[in-house]
């Protein structure tokens, strides 16, 4: 009887046991499975519509959660918020799902969405695709001769740099390319002379720009750069690892300030560009208190009176009477530095001609750049949520968000370039020009299309003007806008409650937390070694345009094709195509160039009339 009732008990034990080693089995089998499948990447998340509403109470910065997929962080957040009230403001979807709003219906793909809710909108897929790279090669010491602009890119095109052919693939009507003994190519304008080289040998790329500066990019295997332009300006470039991901830290030396700044690289259409991280994030607080209109206008005396660039500038540029909101103070500041840096430019080259049938920033357009200030503060908001460790997701940071969430961002130049507009002609941007992008855009293109919105007259491009900018350019203007709100949202809280300013609430005044970029970044090189690097590749620069000047001493100097003039080209496009004019007839307004077999009538710096 004894042993009979201890056999039930036994079986139970045993079977009691057979079952949790069952159940560990299977969790451990799951949780295997489920680390070894990769995290699905995920099209550049979209930036949700901000609406600011108020509630009451409440801490400072309501996130909602973060969720993270391999590289990718993903973050959504309701914030941010200024005070005691929780804002809707700056909201960002994440990688690892993609939200698609369509008519009213959403869609969601690719994983399982973070705490709290997302919410997308705009357009509803990103098709990524390599960048053919159209070859322009002439046998060797020969001459290929372009017409009017063709598409692709430059096969040998300096990554991450603006030196190149500065073209975006495209070489404009009359220009020449000619191939150097060790393999390069020297493209030449229609006058002659050089406007860029390729020295494979030297792995560097030099660009003589319309206005003169010439600009020179050395790229090493490893990723490493050096950047110069003229005056001893630029910058060292020095990778390192974090997480198994490349970063890259600058070191800028530019009139006489030695300053750093931290980059990623990201692999986007073939190609690889740079996107800017922030040294330091602020808290949610102070994002919700930049983002959102302050309670009554604000006028704020800038100090500019007097200052020679707003002088020369006066024509182009007007700040505002009052600011509404910080955006609106932000998008002076951030205009104001470039227009600073680009007269200095001019007095560096002794260039002291007036502008020339300036196109002007209007209200409009600047209310279009304030707009986008908006949601770089948004951008930023959503990587400082994502936590002090996590590293930004670069899909969301880089222009893969810009060429994907459905609007024509808009942009302000921050360095000079030459680009090549639809009708072939090559033409200038300069820093302070304001672009648009254009509603059209092959998906898998390595050059975009944008409209010039201001320009600054003479060679520059028009207003109206579509003209083409590589990926790389594009890549450079929104860091030239992320790095000057940044400077600028710093200046903000510095004089907070002074000149006008409003105060900040408490929970927005701490000082910023400094990036895991920053953080993780190797010493910086010493001043001096970077001034060094900068003057060596100057005169490397000097000795590579001399061998390509022998090398293709015989090419010719245009491309024996007849000069195309047409209605709506500028004065110094035609200027471009025929030389200068016999004679001019000024009437304001009106002009009449003579050359002594046709007459061509501009009205507004456009043709309207060819005799």
């Amino acid at each position: 009887m004894t042993l009979l009732g201890r056999c039930p008990i036994r079986f139970i034990r045993c079977f009691s046991l057979c079952v949790v080693l069952a159940l560990l089995t299977c969790t451990a089998w799951s949780t295997d499975k489920k680390a070894a499948a990769p995290a699905k990447s995920a099209p550049a998340p979209k930036a949700a519509a901000p609406a600011a509403h108020s509630a009451p109470g409440g801490a400072a910065g309501g996130a909602h959660g973060a969720s993270t997929a391999g590289h990718s962080t993903t973050t959504t957040t309701h914030g941010p918020t200024t005070g005691g009230s929780a804002s809707h403001g700056p909201t960002t979807a994440g990688s690892g799902h993609t939200t698609t709003t369509t008519s009213g219906h959403t869609t969601t793909t690719g994983g399982a969405s973070a705490a709290g809710h997302t919410t997308t909108s705009g357009a509803g897929h990103t098709t990524t695709g390599a960048g053919a790279g159209a070859s322009h090669g002439a046998a060797a010491g020969g001459t290929a001769t372009h017409g009017a602009a063709g598409a692709g890119a430059a096969g040998h095109g300096a990554t991450g740099a603006t030196a190149g052919a500065g073209h975006a693939g495209k070489v404009a009507t009359g220009h020449t390319v000619s191939q150097t003994k060790n393999g390069g190519t020297v493209t030449r304008r229609q006058d002659g002379k050089v406007a860029s080289l390729h020295d494979p040998k030297r792995g560097m790329d030099v660009h003589r720009g319309l206005n003169g500066n010439r600009r020179v990019v050395t790229e090493r295997a490893d990723h490493s750069r050096v950047y110069s332009e003229r005056g001893g300006h630029g910058y060292v470039q020095h990778p390192y690892s974090y997480h198994g991901h490349e970063y890259a830290r600058r070191s800028y030396y530019y009139h006489g300030a030695y300053y750093h700044r931290y980059y990623g690289r990201y692999g986007y259409r073939g190609m690889y560009v740079n996107p800017y991280y922030p040294s330091y994030y602020y808290r949610p607080a102070f994002y919700g208190w930049a983002y959102n209109p302050w309670a009554t206008p604000v006028a704020y005396g800038w100090g500019w009176g007097g200052s020679p660039w707003l002088g020369f500038y006066g024509g182009f540029f007007t700040p505002y009477p009052v600011y509404a909101s910080p955006a609106l103070w932000l998008t002076d500041y951030m205009i104001a530095n470039s227009l600073q840096a680009a007269y200095q430019a001019r007095v560096e080259a002794q260039q002291n001609q007036a502008l020339s049938n300036p196109t002007p920033l209007t209200p409009d357009t600047k209310n279009l750049i304030a707009e986008e200030v908006r949601r770089q503060i948004a951008l930023e908001n959503s990587e400082a949520q994502a936590g002090s460790t996590a590293e930004p997701d670069p899909a969301s940071s880089s222009i893969q968000r810009v060429l994907t969430d459905g609007i024509q961002h808009v942009f302000v130049a921050g360095q000079d370039i030459d680009v090549v507009d639809g009708s072939g002609a090559e033409c200038a941007i300069s820093q302070g020009d304001a672009l648009q992008l254009a509603a059209q855009n092959a998906p898998d293109a390595t050059s975009v299309n944008m409209v010039v919105l201001a320009s600054k007259g003479g060679r520059e491009c028009p207003r109206g003007d579509s003209v083409a900018v590589t990926l790389e350019e594009l890549q450079d203007m929104q860091n030239h806008m992320r790095e000057t709100i940044d400077q600028g949202m710093a200046d903000l809280q510095k004089k907070q409650g002074q000149g006008g300013l409003p105060a900040l609430p408490a929970s927005a005044s701490a000082p910023p937390t400094e990036s895991v970029m920053a953080l993780n970044a190797p010493p910086p090189p010493p001043e001096s070694e970077v001034a060094t690097q900068l003057k060596d590749q100057s005169k490397e620069a000097d000795a590579a345009e001399k061998e390509a000047a022998g090398d293709t001493a015989a090419a010719p100097a245009s491309s024996g094709e007849p000069p195309t003039v047409g209605l709506g080209q500028t004065p110094d496009q035609v200027i471009g195509a025929l030389g200068k004019p016999k004679n001019i007839v000024d009437l304001g307004n009106k002009k009449i160039f003579v050359y002594p077999d046709m007459k061509i009538t501009f009205n507004g710096g456009k043709v309207t009339d060819i005799k």
